[in-house]
């Protein structure tokens, strides 16, 4: 079988152009493959962050997670083409624990800045400007209460108890004594010899005694000089029950009066332990109780364990406004302000990221919509 030579040429150049395209079309196929999209899509960083259970920073329900902490950083995350794993723990201690062994990579709990803190820990870029608040019980009671109502809760009260008794012992000992001393004398103070109406004669001198306003004496010499005695000791009893009365008077009148900062001395306050909170009320030698978690100071606030609570002004404003709306109340102005920001290891390259991720949110407004889904505009 011949060829012409037109049929060679022809069949060469049709083998060459089949094998170019074959080659062109590999090395396409390589590029893409070799490209970092396609790397990363198959290999996606994922990243270990720590949190807690602080509405409305993080919120936790049927192993889901939501909040303004939430939410800010998985838009952070989505910036910045990483996944998640978020690591739920029990308490602050937990969560600054598990930074400094670098069992997570970040904290997403958002947590105040503070120069201790700064020393050995890394923060990104303020999410947010947050101070502390303090709540109390919402009693309902007005400022105007019944002055009678008032009266006689004080009369009654445990303390007044007992100082009528101590009141009681001191009337009966002294009128037995001038009783016997002066039943049936001629002239004298107790008329009748029997018991009673005597000991009644005898205890009606005793109060007048007690209270400086005794107008008979005792006939009989040793009952006079016991009746002198008497009424110095009246005296001195009608002054330490006066005394008694005002204190319970004043402590009545500050009682449950706390309206900000400066009237935390003397009142049991609850926070959480190893926060900024905590932190501020042993400084300022307040008598605190620490507690692990949120939920537990908010729980001994309301059993009375306690008579207000300090903490970060937007947990306790969310509550406020949600669980304990008509039960609780914060007062008082909003003090010891500082920015709250997400956590890292010391020197941690994720620190720039995460900055530039928070700045591209809050250019292209996804922030503010973050913020005023929790917070209000």
């Amino acid at each position: 079988m011949s060829f012409s030579p037109l049929t060679i040429v022809v069949g060469h150049r049709n083998s060459v152009s089949t094998r170019l395209c074959q080659g062109a079309l590999i090395l396409l196929l390589t590029l893409v493959a070799a490209s970092p999209g396609a790397a990363q899509s198959g290999n996606i960083p994922e990243l270990k962050v720590g949190i807690m259970v602080v509405p409305p920073f993080v919120m936790e329900q049927n192993g889901s997670y939501s909040g303004f902490g939430i939410d800010l950083w998985n838009a952070v995350a989505t910036q910045m083409k990483v996944k998640t794993d978020y690591r739920l723990m029990s308490d602050v201690t937990s969560l600054v624990e598990a930074l400094r062994s670098k069992s997570v990579d970040i904290v997403g709990s958002p947590v105040t800045i503070t120069a201790a803190r700064d020393a050995e820990f890394d923060f990104s870029l303020p999410i947010m400007q947050a101070g502390l608040e303090i709540m109390v019980r919402d009693t309902g009671e007005t400022a105007t209460q019944n002055p009678l109502e008032g009266l006689l809760e004080l009369l009654f009260s445990r303390t007044m108890l007992l100082w009528l008794g101590i009141a009681l012992v001191l009337i009966l000992i002294p009128a037995h004594l001038v009783w016997l001393l002066e039943r049936g004398r001629e002239g004298g103070m107790i008329r009748s010899r029997k018991y009673i109406p005597g000991i009644f004669e005898a205890m009606y001198w005793a109060v007048s005694g007690l209270t400086s306003q005794a107008q008979d004496m005792p006939h009989q010499w040793l009952a006079r000089a016991f009746s002198v005695f008497w009424m110095f000791a009246g005296v001195v009893f009608v002054a330490f029950y006066t005394a008694q009365l005002t204190t319970n008077l004043t402590v009545r009148q500050i009682q449950g009066s706390i309206s900000g900062p400066d009237d935390l001395t003397g009142k049991r306050v609850a926070t959480v332990a190893n926060t900024v909170a905590a932190d501020y009320l042993r400084a300022h030698n307040v008598l605190v109780q620490e507690f692990n978690r949120s939920s537990s100071m908010i729980e001994a606030l309301q059993n009375r364990q306690v008579d207000s609570i300090v903490f970060q002004a937007p947990v306790l404003l969310y509550y406020v406004a949600h669980e304990g709306k008509g039960i609780v109340k914060v007062v008082g102005p909003e003090f010891d302000v500082a920015p709250i920001a997400f956590g890292f290891q010391l020197d941690s390259p994720l620190r720039r990221q995460v900055n530039q991720a928070l700045l591209e949110l809050r250019e292209n407004g996804t922030y503010q919509q973050i913020y005023d889904k929790w917070f209000g505009s």
